[in-house]
């Protein structure tokens, strides 16, 4: 008799049974007197050379992190390596640029690592569609929805970015604010840019607000350099805004330096909101308006879905967490 032949006979997952046999804990008592009392039934004994060859190949979790500047997923990752702790599962982060694709990264590290399950942080659907049929272990994308893919061991947790994004411009155009500049992901690379993007197209299009999306908006890296590089590039060019969103905290940062750096003030002179909710945000001067997004729900969903489909077989969920608009210091109504 098998590990697999167990599972079916008790109808437990083949990983639930799996660490009943090594005595590992996050089992419910009643799974473990269930396939205690069906291993003694049968007489099932463990091959230790298969155990340890298996513990030498599959005993991890990978998480792999889309961008080293996003202080979001810094965050993510913190959480998730403290609930994944609780587990005897070692963890292996791995980061990688923004513009790198994660799924061919995740396809390699699958070869090289063997995990039991993938967290992914960050990613381009193009770059799922394309290659993510060559992963077959469980995997969830984190902050990211993955519901339209069409993949049985992909599961996702995320903030619905384009109604957040709408309503954090719904309430600059409810201040008084009729011009405005975006500063945003590249479009063509970042899901989540480009769907805080038409979050914000949609407001302004249900207010009769013309937006000049060839003048106004800049698509830049998820960082305080490009926030601050991109705003000026505005300043520059003269463009006449009283408000601007950024899709991320760090590029609202940079923003507000820059436009500090080229005479102005914020809120006085222009406001800005941001993205993410970052604990940075409430300390700043001005305190920075942002979406808040619920990052430690997200997290630790994230983990108790991809240890749920490891260990007991669970069918894949798409699950959309709350998000909150905090309105503070950095905006004010015209």
């Amino acid at each position: 008799m098998t590990i697999k032949d167990l599972a079916k006979k008790t109808g437990y997952g083949v990983a639930t049974v799996s660490r009943v046999l090594n005595n590992q804990p996050n089992v419910s008592e009643k799974a473990r007197k269930a396939i205690l009392k069906a291993v003694e039934e049968s007489g099932f004994q463990i091959n230790d050379n298969a155990k340890q060859l298996k513990q030498k190949n599959a005993t991890s979790i990978l998480v792999v992190v889309k961008g080293t500047s996003n202080e979001m997923f810094g965050s993510l990752v913190e959480i998730i390596q403290s609930e994944v702790a609780k587990t005897d599962y070692p963890l292996i982060v791995d980061y990688i640029d923004e513009d790198d694709n994660e799924v061919l990264r995740a396809v390699r590290l699958c070869r090289e690592k063997k995990p039991l399950g993938i967290l992914m942080l960050g990613g381009n659907m193009d770059h799922f569609l394309a290659d993510f049929d060559k992963i077959e272990v469980p995997c969830v994308l984190v902050s990211s929805d993955a519901s339209n893919l069409p993949f049985k061991n992909l599961s996702s947790v995320s903030t619905d970015d384009r109604l957040a994004a709408k309503c954090a411009m719904d309430s600059l155009i409810e201040m008084g604010h009729r011009r405005f500049a975006i500063v945003g992901g590249d479009k063509d690379t970042s899901d989540t840019g480009r769907l805080r993007y038409e979050g914000c197209l949609d407001s302004c299009l249900e207010h009769g607000i013309d937006f000049d999306k060839d003048k106004d908006y800049i698509g830049v890296r998820f960082s305080y350099q490009d926030g601050y590089d991109a705003t000026c590039l505005l300043l520059r060019n003269k463009r006449n805004f009283t408000a601007l969103f950024a899709a991320a905290d760090v590029m609202a940062i940079g923003a507000i330096r820059a436009i500090n750096d080229n005479g102005l003030r914020v809120p006085e002179d222009i406001s800005v909101v941001g993205f993410d909710g970052l604990l940075l945000s409430s300390f700043l001067v001005p305190k920075l308006s942002t979406v808040e997004q619920s990052v430690r729900k997200m997290a630790v969903r994230s983990v108790e879905i991809l240890l749920d489909c490891i260990e007991n077989g669970a069918v894949p969920r798409h699950e959309t967490v709350p998000f909150a608009l905090r309105l503070r210091e950095s905006t004010k109504k015209i």
